[in-house]
């Protein structure tokens, strides 16, 4: 990282049908020290993704020849797990909602302040890719990032957007003490101010789904998902 909070060597991929807007984002983020390779439409930017050697992908929701929800979801069936930032006008709850439903990492809405985008990727960035298993298990606890389903006993368990992240996020994590500040850097948006009994009150939606005693407060340190 160089000073002034930029990153080095990183590529980017651009995945943006109007072309104004697409070099605005090219000449921005090669100034920030980024390497960004532009795609016009779906396909374009579907075909780039696949080739790999990409640190993150900027996506747009409405894109010509495929959408960008298209885009992420086959990616993710084909256990692609580069993140991605998807851009839409669409701004209400429930299209936030499909987009990270498809598999998409984060939602910024249109139009957006280029600061907030530039801290919103360099968090994607912070978190990186790790491999993410198919499907996640602990206990009789069953998490499918890619289709974005739980289930518990093969009962499914409708979760919000905000309480599978958190559910996933610990289920990495089986046994281990998660602190709140970690929850929040990684399950919350970084370039938001939020309070950390934000946390709180999400942990204890997910113990009413899950069942409390799976989820343990440990005093001082954090939460545990127990195995």
């Amino acid at each position: 990282m160089r000073s002034g909070g930029t990153l080095d060597l990183v590529r980017l991929l651009v995945v943006e049908d109007e072309a104004r807007l697409a070099a605005a984002l090219q000449r921005g983020l090669q100034a920030e020290g980024f390497a960004v390779d532009v795609a016009p439409t779906g396909p374009a930017g579907l075909d780039a993704a696949r080739g790999g050697g990409y640190d993150a992908m900027i996506l747009d929701v409405m894109l010509p020849g495929l959408s960008g929800y298209e885009v992420v979801r086959r990616l993710r069936a084909e256990e692609h797990w580069i993140p991605v930032l998807m851009l839409s006008a669409k701004d209400g709850e429930y299209d936030q909602a499909d987009g990270l439903d498809c598999g998409a990492d984060d939602y910024l809405t249109k139009p957006f302040s280029y600061v907030v985008l530039l801290a919103r990727l360099r968090a994607l960035l912070r978190r990186g890719a790790p491999e993410r298993p198919t499907v996640l298990a602990v206990g009789d606890l069953r998490l499918d990032p890619a289709r974005r389903r739980v289930t518990r006993a093969d009962v499914e368990v409708a979760l919000t957007a905000r309480e599978f992240a958190l559910l996933d996020y610990l289920m990495r994590r089986p046994g281990e003490v998660v602190s709140k500040t970690e929850l929040l850097d990684h399950v919350w948006d970084a370039s938001v101010e939020t309070a950390p009994n934000a946390v709180e009150v999400y942990v204890g939606y997910l113990r009413r789904k899950i069942g409390r005693e799976r989820l343990e407060t440990v005093r001082g340190a954090g939460y545990r998902l127990a195995t």
